[in-house]
């Protein structure tokens, strides 16, 4: 174009044209270099998120990946029009290392605001807070206050808040104090060496702390060593102030308008105060103990019937903690502890063989969640079914009606909960179509199953996450003449 227009232009309009043509071309290029702009994100067509393996961040789970960070970054990528690209890192130093290095657009890990990061990094708008706890093995002795820790073996994640936490303290006049830093990304890495008794106590926040509890249930929160702190996002320092910040920070207030984090604040983080430590603890002793007599043939049941193993499992732990030969004073047995009347319609012609229980309970429950209304959505179908399964679908269907007459919406889960224990009311179950039922016990079975299903689901996901890279150095030579040795 620009050999055609210099054959046919007086000289002085071709010189000037050619420039302008080549500072359109540098603007261009400069403006596809600027990487902190949303349109440099749009024009390669993904978003790079960095963050690490965990329940509240990310994780591999059988139908996709999950994790409050990953859904969040991934509804931001939608908005933005592009894939939402994934990367981990196994060490908190890793992560913050490879923003530094250009190697990710964003950094969102359940990471709390701190005064160093934000001179080094560019900080998102805070979108949620943590705490900050100290959690101890229980029965060894309850530390209430920092001088309690004098002595003890404390743990720490490297290059967390917390080790900076710490190193102020001690700044400040703590000169006994002492800590052990652990290089993992994983909080559970710390639970466990504190359930373990490798650690007296371990420092870690609260969100964290209260998504994995169950999965250690012998650790408890002993003090909050500090005050909230905000979660936010991070981007590379030269991001502050840019087009993508300020992108990032208008999609956060928008999410906190549309109720968008609260959802996902409960779908990651709610918390069920009627599970006792205890009942964790029974849950996760049966896991090791009972479940891998039975595990096969409840995976090969739930492929049968199209549904999660897992789920099928948490039921048959509710019903009868995988005991095949369990009956109830009122009449029902086995794994599924079905009625005689329930197992003669599903064609099981004997309650106790484990195979036939979980066919009959798991087609059951599927006839269950088939004949509820259409309208209710999934997750909240398969909790309604449950409850049916526990209560019958008439008392279900009265708790329904219950929940539109004290303004809640039947079709959501969390509000029918509410009601559930009024099937108890004197002064309530008159006036419903199938009259008292135990709604008290209903509750506790569905949220019940649903800590149990969470548990195993977890750990399927703890199973199917990439190990850390291994350490090169550890497959080196210890002394150079073994290297020269090796050599010859």
């Amino acid at each position: 174009m620009i050999a055609y227009l210099s054959l046919t232009l007086p000289t002085s309009a071709r010189r000037r044209l050619e420039v302008g043509l080549v500072l359109a071309m540098v603007l261009i290029a400069t403006a596809c270099s600027d990487r902190t702009s949303t349109s440099a994100i749009v024009q390669k067509g993904e978003l790079r998120l960095i963050t690490r393996n965990g329940p509240t961040t990310y994780y591999l789970a059988k139908d996709g990946p999950r994790g409050f960070d990953y859904e969040l970054a991934a509804e931001f990528a939608r908005e933005l029009g592009v894939e939402l690209v994934v990367e981990q890192a196994f060490s908190l130093d890793a992560l913050f290392a490879a923003l530094e290095r250009g190697e990710a657009d964003l950094l969102g890990a359940s990471l709390t605001l701190t005064e160093r990061r934000a001179l080094n990094f560019a900080p998102s708008s805070p979108f949620a807070q943590q705490t900050p706890l100290v959690v101890y093995k229980v029965g060894q002795g309850r530390p209430r206050t920092l001088s309690d820790l004098e002595g003890l073996r404390i743990g720490v994640l490297a290059g967390s808040s917390h080790e900076a936490q710490l190193v102020e303290i001690r700044a400040g006049g703590v000169d006994w104090l002492e800590w052990i830093s652990l290089a993992t990304g994983d909080p559970l890495d710390l639970l466990g060496q504190v359930g373990g008794s490798e650690l007296d106590v371990a420092v870690v926040d609260s969100r964290e702390f209260f998504i994995q509890q169950h999965l250690v249930p012998s650790v408890a929160v002993a003090f909050d060593i500090g005050k909230p702190r905000d979660i936010v996002w991070y981007l590379p320092a030269e991001f502050k102030d840019s087009e993508l910040l300020a992108s990032i920070n208008e999609f956060l207030d928008k999410q906190r308008e549309n109720g968008t984090l609260e959802r996902l604040g409960q779908v990651y983080f709610e918390q069920d105060d009627r599970i006792s430590r205890v009942d964790s603890q029974t849950f996760v002793n049966a896991v090791r103990r009972e479940l891998p007599k039975h595990q096969q043939i409840i995976q090969l049941i739930a492929q049968e019937n199209e549904i999660d193993w897992e789920m099928l499992a948490a039921i048959s732990y509710q019903e009868s903690h995988w005991n095949p030969e369990a009956t109830s004073p009122t009449g029902v047995r086995g794994m599924m502890m079905l009625t005689r009347a329930t197992a003669s319609d599903l064609g099981v012609t004997k309650r106790t063989d484990v195979g036939q229980s979980l066919r009959g309970g798991a087609k059951y429950f599927l006839s269950l969640r088939r004949r509820l209304p259409k309208d209710i959505r999934e997750p909240d179908r398969t909790w309604f079914a449950l409850a049916a399964y526990n209560i019958g679908m008439g008392h279900l269907e009265d708790a329904r009606v219950l929940t539109e007459r004290t303004g809640g919406d039947p079709h959501v889960w969390s509000d029918v909960l509410e009601v559930l224990p009024s099937l108890e009311d004197r002064s309530v179950y008159p006036s419903l179509r199938y009259g008292y039922a135990r709604g008290l016990e209903a509750a506790g079975y569905v949220q019940n199953i649903r800590h149990y299903y969470k548990i195993l689901r977890w750990q399927t996901a703890r199973a199917r996450r990439p190990l850390p890279p291994a350490d090169a150095r550890e497959y080196l030579p210890e002394r150079l003449e073994d290297i020269t040795l090796l050599a010859l």
